[in-house]
């Protein structure tokens, strides 16, 4: 079997169209399990901070409804990391027609290690990287003898970046592998341009992570640097043989 009979620009269009609707039914879906379940949500999002404060601090809201929005933003980006593995099938669905027959044979371990490597960083972020950061920053309030007040919205988005950061950049990896299977990608360009590399991962950090902090910016930078590195093995032991 060769390749599917060529799609025109509007058939492509009318294919994205449909994978963005059923990822949206998806998402909505996970939306409403993740709203119901939001308090819980909430707390081990929050934990993290919690360890850090002392007894009786704890986040604050500063506006009638922030409570309520926030939960719904709480249960839509939960519903983004549940609906995860449905959002990479549409996405592989919508890459499909131009590839190969065996290129598409792909799609399980493309769904599955995406999924597992996307939830993989934001858990890393939760559990190695946040600790850390929050005590390096509430630290800083101490040394000034400041206590801090930090607002929920605020903290939801510092938390939404670092950890969708992390679980974007854990995808690179992967995509090196499959770039590297499709031809597209080898070790070598990987390994002469690897002082590029640096300096675009200090750009690619210091735009997903929030504000002007460098100590956030650098745990994000050194991992993406070591996976970058890991990448580069990954294209070398993956790379076509003639």
């Amino acid at each position: 079997m060769g390749r599917e009979p060529y799609m025109t620009f509007t058939e492509h269009l009318e294919e994205l169209r449909w994978c963005l609707i059923k990822s949206l039914a998806v998402v909505l879906l996970a939306f409403l399990v993740c709203f119901y379940f939001s308090d819980r949500i909430v707390a081990f999002m929050i934990a993290p901070l919690k360890r850090t404060l002392q007894p009786g601090q704890g986040l604050i809201g500063t506006g009638v409804a922030e409570a309520f929005f926030f939960e719904i933003k709480v249960g839509l980006v939960a519903a983004l990391f549940l609906a995860s593995p449905v959002i990479f099938y549409q996405l592989w669905r919508f890459i499909a027609p131009g590839l190969r027959e065996d290129e598409k044979r792909l799609v399980i371990p493309f769904v599955l290690f995406t999924s597992l490597f996307f939830l993989g960083g934001a858990y890393f972020c939760y559990w190695g990287v946040l600790p850390v950061a929050f005590l390096y920053f509430i630290d800083q309030y101490r040394s000034l003898e400041v206590s801090p007040e930090i607002r929920i919205g605020e903290y939801f988005t510092f938390f939404f970046r670092m950890v969708l950061a992390f679980g974007i950049t854990f995808e690179l990896p992967l995509f090196t592998f499959f770039l590297v299977r499709l031809g597209i990608w080898d070790y070598r360009f990987m390994w002469r341009t690897f002082r590029y590399a640096i300096i675009a991962i200090s750009i690619v950090a210091a735009i997903l992570t929030p504000g002007p902090d460098v100590a956030s910016q650098i745990l994000l930078a050194v991992p993406l640097t070591l996976l970058y590195l890991l990448s580069i093995g990954v294209a070398y032991v993956w790379r076509k043989t003639e």
